[in-house]
């Protein structure tokens, strides 16, 4: 297994976290959503495993290239 950073693609807040450490997660899952300009934007796993490490918390502020998740991948 390797991990994944997920990183946020735009500055803004933390809205809505969907998953939690331990949890299985597919590719393309949304983990939590972020909202920017009145905006919500899911964030997605971009790989298949288990919640490693939650960075953030609802209502977080979180800078563009952040890291939000950390993601156990499963290689196969």
């Amino acid at each position: 297994m390797s991990k994944v950073a997920v990183e946020s693609e735009v500055q803004g807040n933390v809205w809505k976290v969907l998953v939690s450490v331990g949890e299985t997660v597919s590719t393309g899952q949304t983990l939590m959503i972020l909202e920017s300009m009145k905006v919500e934007i899911p964030v997605e796993s971009p790989a298949a495993g288990s919640v490693h490490e939650l960075l953030v918390s609802p209502e977080d502020a979180v800078d563009e290239d952040q890291v939000l998740v950390v993601i156990e991948a499963v290689i196969t």
